[in-house]
């Protein structure tokens, strides 16, 4: 699928024609915008004769499936994984900053009335920020290529106290039972996590009493950087067995050592389904409407498609019988700065290496789309030596030290990354 833009950039109707496309990049009445997916614009005046364009979108946490349609042909059809690493980055930022302030400034009571989400009504987390704007990378890039005349999104709203209770065996919550949670009438996340506790050690059961104190602290099963502060991630400890416990000394009961199932992304979905809505609709000059999961699935059963992101996409925009598009490209956001100086780990002699490089080494840029022995594939890890490391965006390693010599540039790196998962390449 050849995708078409007129002389102003606006989109036309892509073409399977790709004998017409290489006869007008041949006499130069077209020019090649992007290679993947391989897009076109042309140079002269043309009628702007187009279709109605659905797309659906099939919203998530760790995978997005977008599928713009006809009633009769399916036109574009990806899945994307939007970024997941920004609360291990801002984890480890804060890190970095405590421990250098630690060192080099005296101490200074917090000031809790100098926070951001005091100041800025609608304040969302940057965890879910980014993956709200990697929803809009996407659906606006769609919008680009292609002439979408109506945008259909799914949208999802999990009932974590009743999946709580499932998972744990208990009564499921009835009225005013969600009025009640789990840290009802508790001060803070520290005092329930006692209180559920029972003021008691949970490695060696100790219990202070008038006679005998014992200081008993909260301890996270994972890190705070991975697990977060989730009552199911803490447990109480006495001083010495957390002290202990951090030096590898003693371990926890197996009945105590897992955290059981994260609700992130249960938690992210209901946060951000209002507000990717809004935005869109704020900014989008074309008519948006929500869906649910229950009419997708009806969909998809009575016309017996297999459940895949890109499928259900297809579904939630209402052409289930469109004949499938030939290519299906995976879509990977990437950071585009990487502004920290210094790598974490010290190197012999005490010193910290420099984590800054080079925009380009030996003619090729981080992320740049390479051809390796005829198989498209992305730069991760670059060398002085001339050594690089190419992978596919799913992570699978191609090679880890294949000389630049050996590659060959196709396309530089943009905010989204796009890897063809079927069909011919174009070149």
């Amino acid at each position: 699928m050849v995708y078409v833009l007129n002389p102003f950039g606006q989109p036309l109707m892509p073409t399977d024609d790709h004998r017409k496309v290489r006869i007008l990049l041949k006499e130069k009445k077209a020019t090649v915008v992007r290679r993947s997916p391989f897009t076109i614009r042309l140079l002269h005046r043309t009628k702007q004769y187009v279709q109605p364009v659905t797309l659906g979108v099939d919203a998530g946490s760790k995978h997005v499936g977008v599928s713009a349609c006809t009633p009769e042909k399916e036109l574009f059809r990806a899945e994307l994984m939007p970024r997941n690493d920004v609360v291990d980055l801002m984890s480890t930022r804060r890190e970095l900053r405590r421990s250098r302030r630690n060192r080099t400034t005296r101490y200074r009571a917090p000031r809790f009335e100098n926070r951001v989400h005091s100041k800025r009504k609608g304040w969302l987390a940057p965890s879910v920020e980014v993956k709200i704007h990697n929803h809009n990378q996407l659906i606006e890039f769609a919008c680009k290529i292609l002439p979408v005349s109506l945008i259909r999104i799914e949208t999802a709203e999990f009932d974590l106290q009743r999946l709580k209770a499932m998972e744990e065996g208990k009564p499921l919550p009835e009225g005013e039972d969600y009025q009640h949670g789990e840290m009802y009438d508790q001060y803070n996340v520290r005092q329930y996590v006692l209180f559920r506790d029972n003021y008691t050690c949970q490695c060696c059961g100790a219990h202070p009493t008038d006679k005998k104190p014992v200081k008993l602290h909260v301890h996270h099963k994972e890190s705070r950087k991975v697990g977060g502060n989730a009552p199911n991630n803490l447990i109480t400890l006495c001083e010495d067995c957390h002290d202990l416990l951090h030096k590898g000394i003693v371990e926890l009961p197996d009945d105590k050592k897992r955290r059981g199932k994260s609700t992130r992304d249960a938690t992210f979905m209901g946060i951000m389904r209002k507000t990717l809505l809004q935005r869109l609709r704020d900014k989008m000059g074309i008519p948006i409407q929500n869906t649910y999961g229950y009419i997708t699935k009806a969909i998809r059963e009575s016309n017996g498609i297999e459940k895949t992101h890109t499928s259900d996409a297809r579904c939630i925009a209402r052409c289930p019988k469109a004949k499938l598009a030939a290519e299906e490209y995976l879509i990977k956001p990437v950071r585009r700065h990487n502004r920290r100086l210094h790598k974490n780990a010290i190197l012999k002699g005490g010193y910290r290496k420099a984590n800054q490089a080079p925009t380009f080494v030996f003619g090729f840029k981080l992320f740049d789309m390479v051809d390796y022995n005829g198989e498209e594939c992305f730069v991760y890890g670059r060398r002085s030596s001339g050594s690089f490391d190419v992978r596919h965006l799913d992570g699978k390693k191609v090679s880890a030290g294949v000389s630049y010599k050996r590659l060959r540039l196709l396309e530089h790196p943009n905010n989204l990354l796009f890897e063809r998962r079927g069909g011919s390449s174009h070149d």
